[in-house]
């Protein structure tokens, strides 16, 4: 007599293990993380302890947080749109720089001294550079059935070489001492700054967009119609819905919501165009939106936590000279277990006695 494992899908999953999956998950992360720090010759405890002061210690570490937590959200919940109605988004960076790189043409081409206007110049223009990006793998998934994530993934090389294009080129700052820039936005394409930090409007939208994308699942018919699609297609097709027209649009404002936050990176931050001025926000949203369960409500408190992250992996680079890629390898590590831990939460495993067959009788 032994045992045996025996995997059963779960009917129901309870709260209690929503929460404590991705917990323990992300526990399971720093522990190897952990081993990876002490095999750099680097103390995990106080290396964690470095991260913790520097993203959470004082005011300016908390808000630096919260500056890099807005292009997280915003970039998250696009990708938790798409991701609720499994068509899988992984081109949110190149949406995000493509917005930023119609935001700055519409400060070039189009500017008028008013914030206002000027304000929702770049955010129109960011929006639909974004959801074009968007919609075209969406409408290749379903018009012909071509995988999203290989469109996707390629059209963020095509976004960030078309940004180079113009900071290296024709848009490049002649006051720049060779940097790859453009020039200096006006104040009054610039959003205002809170708190004598670089903390900036942008945290207000990523509010509003949660709870927004939230009353859109929750409430809206064409919440319900993505979330029927997303967890049965063949149903949502006998019940009429029309795949090609959800796929498109929600690719559309997927890619808007992505578009939108690098217009709120460039305009809030960074106050121009310039060469990789985000660090990859919309690959780390992936991260983001999953450890949420594509919850938009619980995403801005995974944000933060990853947002204190990044900042915490900055100061391991100053404090203990340690390169930028072990924090990418921890991001990693966190990503591969809440995606491993996703297994339990979807089946029961339980460990079985197995009854060896009794001997046949001989006659």
């Amino acid at each position: 007599m032994g045992l045996r494992i025996v995997t059963e899908k779960r009917v129901r999953v309870p709260v209690w293990l929503e929460v404590l999956v991705p917990v323990g998950a992300v526990l399971g992360a720093l522990v190897a993380g952990a081993i990876l720090l002490a095999l750099l010759g680097v103390s995990p405890l106080a290396a964690y302890a470095a991260m913790l002061r520097g993203s959470l210690g004082d005011w300016y570490g908390i808000s630096e947080t919260l500056v890099k937590a807005v292009p997280l959200t915003l970039a998250g919940l696009a990708v938790a749109l798409s991701f609720r109605m499994q068509v899988w988004n992984i081109g949110a960076e190149g949406q995000l720089y493509m917005g930023a790189l119609a935001a700055a043409a519409a400060v070039r081409f189009a500017f008028v001294d008013n914030s206002l206007v000027m304000f929702c110049l770049m955010a129109g223009a960011a929006a639909l550079a974004g959801g074009t990006w968007g919609a075209f793998a969406g409408y290749l998934k379903a018009r012909w059935n071509v995988n999203e994530i290989i469109t996707t993934l390629m059209l963020n090389y095509i976004a960030i070489h078309a940004v180079d294009y113009f900071v290296y080129g024709p848009w490049k700052d002649p006051a720049s001492l060779g940097f790859p820039m453009t020039a200096p936005f006006p104040a009054a394409a610039r959003l205002p700054q809170f708190f004598d930090s670089r903390v900036h409007l942008g945290i207000f939208f990523a509010v509003v967009f949660a709870v927004l994308l939230h009353i859109v699942f929750r409430w809206t018919k064409w919440g319900f119609e993505v979330r029927v699609i997303g967890a049965n297609p063949k149903a949502a097709q006998y019940a009429g819905i029309n795949f090609l027209r959800n796929a498109v649009l929600v690719m559309f404002v997927s890619g808007a919501v992505a578009g939108f936050s690098g217009m709120c990176e460039m305009a809030g931050l960074q106050g121009r165009l310039q060469h990789g001025f985000s660090p990859g926000y919309g690959y780390t949203a992936i991260i983001v939106a999953w450890l949420a369960r594509l919850n938009p409500l619980a995403l801005m408190g995974v944000a933060f936590l990853l947002g204190a992250l990044l900042v915490g992996g900055d100061t391991l680079q100053v404090v203990m000279r340690l390169p930028l890629s072990s924090i990418q390898v921890l991001q990693g590590l966190i990503l591969f277990a809440v995606l491993g831990a996703e297994y339990f939460l979807t089946y029961r495993v339980r460990f079985v006695r197995s009854v060896p067959d009794s001997p046949k009788e001989v006659n």
